[in-house]
């Protein structure tokens, strides 16, 4: 089991930043990738950018050049870290934000966070 504990979210005007954590804790030992997911209401989850163990990226292209993905492997403390980095937000960056893992064919979620961008 992994489990994975989100930070970050809010309120912020449209052109500002937020920056998103993800801990995932557990056995984290085979997890391949780690990524965020965000969901509008009315409208399917979708990728917003992952990042694998050996750190190549991907992000949507509608974030492109807008949000950095990072990953911290901690060896010592048994936790990996998944930050987003998000600037230059758009109203259409509101969303509930998931952090995702894979370990193999297993995918896990987080709980979710709120991200709201005002215009």
């Amino acid at each position: 089991q992994v489990q994975l504990v989100e930070s970050g979210g809010g309120l912020v005007q449209a052109g500002g930043s937020l920056r998103l954590s993800c801990a995932a804790s557990g056995s984290i030992f085979s997890i391949t990738a780690m990524g965020w997911y965000r969901q509008a209401p009315g409208k399917q989850r979708e990728l917003v950018a992952i990042i694998t163990s050996g750190g190549i990226t991907n992000y949507a292209d509608s974030v492109k050049g807008r949000f950095t993905i990072s990953r911290d492997n901690s060896r010592d403390n048994a936790k990996n870290t998944v930050n987003l980095q998000m600037n230059s937000l758009k109203p259409e960056d509101t969303a509930v934000y998931y952090c995702n893992s894979r370990r193999g064919p297993i995918n896990y979620w987080g709980q979710g966070t709120q991200v709201t961008v005002s215009s």
